[in-house]
């Protein structure tokens, strides 16, 4: 061992040990007797520390933060994402008066090191064990480098896709996304989030924020009661009731009142209502924007509004610091607002395990990894099974997959070999050079069997304004390198490529940057580049194959015309490549469904599944006048929510219930039949839909309640069974009473919200 590593370990013993000694180191098994003991022996200033989350970055060199913590002038960071990083910081907590513990939090989104797909991807393999190995081994890996807490998962409902942020969620349905919330919860806190393999999670943002007008990041909120507690509030109750042990505060206003000093949201909501009693975080910076949003004059208001909503920790924000001595002093701010703050941070790292062992996810020096970033690090196995598991087929005409392991594949697009975009946003700690790209997987698959012919095709963009504003926006460093060659050379090279093979694959989309925060879009279409180099391949009179990489639904009616088989893909993660070469290839049936709607245009947004009912429907096949619809295009749909094709078949039966009446405390069974009427072996997902016929107030033409994700192989067929309870029938109504009418129902069963059989029942 060398010197270096000594002392550190030296130290980190002294400090646990010094730690022991401390006056916070009272008996541990109560824990608000614990907290009441240390707030009592706390200053003014070292309560209001307690309240600072800090970035680690250029904003205050790290010297400065070790200097800041031993003053108990800083309560958390954030990311530092390696053990050697974090524990001179909590040896720095050790040194100060107190010894109370740090916690250090990070993105951990869809991944830490080995990253898996994008939040909508998750989202569409509706496999909810496949997320659970996510959320655990994201756990796993990021407690293994000493992170405490991930600001995840994001569960915001979103229905406009040209939100950026679509692609950090899962998807547009209360149901689906309130299923995933309570999983990715439990999954990232295990048994208890004071195991030293388990992190706290703080589901975000708090609240509404996948609703955004115009679906421009960082925009207002304008809703209706009725619709925030029946469609959008349920996913974050769902990780509450799940134990989440934070919040982070969204940066929307919510008519009117941002939420980051809104006292209803907050305080009557969230802790009086939902019981909460977690730690509450506002977003990067919000406090000093209540200035902007105008609810604010100066930052000592806005420090005020802020902590008296609820704010507990002020995240990269400054004001905090700066103006709640003088806030106290005044009397503006109680000692007891203060108190309730701290109160729920200290909560928050006994819930860790911190105040028991400061050093629980930290470890000893002597025990820190090699090499942080070796590759035996990840956990690829589970990554590209996963991956293969939210992709979905789109269009397969003429069983155009899978490919032959044979002849000759042009293998073309500016994102068949792009290992950074693989990852999607907010990929944590993973490592470009670690990612598989469509290129690489398709090569180790086939090997010596087929000949792949590889030719860029285009750039990303062809709009130099676009380009700057996402190499310049998202990112340290430039990422989207452009070929500088002309658009029609690299045209002319990818038809060469295309004219000597027997199929085409064209990866075509957005980069990762197109779909993130403060990407929001105008137009869901490819770019035009690209569309250009889809025209040039189809006239080759190749089998086309486009494969889809995007964080968003895409505007797709002219390429659906164009290609002879669309998978999508979305940012499919560490393994993306050998996933999509796997389903390319027919190694593995796809078997994803969407999470989302995707809109023929951007001119139908919004469009989702489970809109209410209105007096003038446009029915399908009958004329359109006085019907609401668009008159320029079909309406409807080009993909509805729950779509997705596998190379089987698979046939569902009209439901079948065990009574036609329902009555309160009692339940009904629903029964179909599902075969696999295909010549392969795959799964689907059987999806219960119910319709209240008539309520005291419009309903949603129909509500997604239940789905099974089962296998069968090939002519295989079995009987399915779904419960239906009253309380599948709540709503809340016009007085906010949480309630199931009486009357006539219809549950409805298919492989899709669109193409489905349905029977009737009465609840009594």
């Amino acid at each position: 061992m060398n010197k270096l590593c000594l002392l550190g370990l030296l130290v980190s013993l002294a400090s646990q040990s010094a730690f022991a000694d401390s006056p916070a180191a009272a008996p541990l098994q109560d824990k608000q007797a614990f907290i009441a003991n240390l707030l009592k022996q706390m200053s003014v200033e070292e309560k209001i520390g307690q309240l600072r989350l800090i970035s680690i970055g250029p904003e205050m060199p790290r010297e400065k933060i070790r200097e800041e913590i031993a003053a108990g002038r800083i309560g958390g960071t954030f990311n530092s994402i390696t053990r050697d990083e974090n524990r001179p910081m909590q040896d720095a907590a050790m040194r100060g008066r107190l010894k109370i513990p740090m916690f250090f939090a990070y993105d951990v989104i869809h991944g830490h090191r080995t990253i898996f797909p994008i939040s909508l991807g998750l989202a569409a393999s509706w496999d909810m064990q496949a997320i659970a190995q996510v959320g655990r081994t994201s756990a796993l890996e990021a407690a293994a480098d000493g992170i405490d807490m991930t600001f995840a998962p994001m569960v915001d409902i979103a229905r406009d896709p040209r939100w950026g942020r679509t692609s950090e969620g899962f998807g547009e349905d209360t149901y689906l996304v309130s299923r995933i919330s309570r999983v990715m919860v439990e999954s990232f806190q295990g048994h208890s989030p004071a195991n030293a393999d388990s992190i706290m999670a703080s589901v975000k943002h708090f609240a509404l924020y996948g609703a955004v007008e115009g679906g421009r990041d960082y925009n207002t909120v304008d809703m209706s009661p009725t619709r925030m507690y029946n469609e959008y509030l349920p996913p974050y109750r769902a990780a509450i009731d799940a134990g989440a042990g934070g919040v982070m505060v969204a940066l929307n206003s919510i008519n009117g009142v941002p939420a980051t000093s809104n006292t209803w949201l907050m305080n009557d909501l969230l802790r009086r209502d939902w019981g909460f009693k977690g730690v509450t975080v506002s977003d990067h910076g919000a406090i000093t924007e209540l200035v902007r949003h105008g609810v604010a004059a100066d930052g000592k208001q806005a420090a005020q509004l802020a902590i008296k909503a609820g704010i507990d920790m002020s995240m990269n924000d400054t004001l905090y610091g700066q103006e709640l001595p003088g806030l106290l002093k005044s009397g503006a701010v109680s000692p007891a607002e203060l108190d309730n703050a701290v109160r729920e941070i200290l909560g928050a790292k006994y819930d860790m395990g911190l105040f028991a062992d400061p050093y629980r996810r930290i470890g000893q020096a002597k025990d820190d990894p090699a090499d942080t970033y070796a590759d035996s690090r990840l956990h690829r196995d589970i990554a590209r099974d996963v991956a293969r598991r939210s992709l979905v087929l789109l269009e397969n005409r003429q069983q155009t997959l899978p490919l032959k392991k044979s002849g000759t594949i042009a293998l073309v697009g500016p994102l068949a070999d792009a290992p950074i975009d693989m990852m999607g946003s907010w990929a944590a700690a993973g490592r470009p050079h670690q990612s598989v790209t469509v290129r690489e997987g398709l090569r180790r698959a086939l090997g010596d069997k087929a000949r792949v012919l590889y030719a860029k095709g285009s750039n990303v963009t062809g709009d130099k304004a676009v380009l700057d504003y996402l190499n310049f926006l998202n990112f340290d460093a430039p990422e989207i390198v452009d070929d500088p060659r002309p658009a029609a050379v690299l045209i002319d090279e990818a038809v060469k490529a295309a004219r000597q093979s027997d199929v085409v694959v064209a990866v075509v989309g957005e980069s990762r940057g197109m779909s993130h925060e403060s990407s929001s879009r105008t137009t869901l279409e490819i770019p035009a580049v690209q569309r250009e180099l889809i025209k040039a391949l189809k006239a080759t009179g190749k089998p086309l194959v486009l494969v889809l990489m995007n964080g968003r639904p895409l505007s797709l009616a002219w390429e659906r015309e164009q290609a002879d088989a669309i998978l999508e893909t979305w940012f499919s993660g560490t393994e993306g490549g050998n996933a999509i070469a796997d389903v390319l290839l027919g190694d593995y049936n796809p078997s994803g469904k969407l999470a989302i709607t995707f809109p023929r245009s951007v001119g139908q947004i919004p469009m989702y599944y489970n809109h209410l009912r209105i007096g003038r429907p446009f029915t399908p096949g009958k004329p359109g006048n006085y019907t609401s619809q668009y008159f320029e295009e079909p309406n409807g749909p080009l993909y509805p929510f729950g779509y997705g094709l596998s190379y089987s078949t698979f046939s569902v039966s009209a439901p079948s219930l065990s009574s036609t009446t329902l009555k309160q405390g009692q339940s009904l069974e629903v029964s179909v039949r599902v075969k696999n009427t295909g010549q392969r072996d795959g799964e689907t997902v059987v999806q219960l839909y119910l319709q209240d016929v008539a309520a005291s107030m419009s309903r949603p033409v129909k509500e997604l309640k239940n789905f099974q994700k089962l296998m069968l192989k090939a002519g295989e067929e079995r009987t399915l069974h779904f419960t239906v309870q009253p309380d599948d029938l709540k709503f809340y109504n016009s007085q906010l009473q949480w309630v199931a009418e009486p009357g006539e129902f219809n549950v409805q069963v298919g492989l899709d919200s669109e193409t489905v059989q349905q029977q009737r029942f009465e609840l009594l």
